[in-house]
């Protein structure tokens, strides 16, 4: 697992605590997952837009085979 290193405004490094401490994780652990959320997000947002493609299209599929 790697390490890396962020500089935050102060004012951002405030609302990043009482977020976290909202949530009752860390500062650490907050920014951990939303980063994870954030990478992963387009492969969901693409996969639901085939989803959508193939359902709505399902019919023309079916006469074009």
């Amino acid at each position: 697992m790697e390490t890396i290193t962020i500089t935050l405004p102060n004012e951002r490094f405030l609302k990043l605590k009482e977020t976290a401490t909202h949530l009752k994780v860390s500062p650490e652990e907050l920014v951990r997952v939303s980063i994870e959320e954030l990478l992963t997000r387009p492969e969901e947002a693409f996969r639901r837009a085939v989803d959508y493609v193939l359902k709505k299209n399902t019919e023309l599929f079916r006469r074009l085979a």
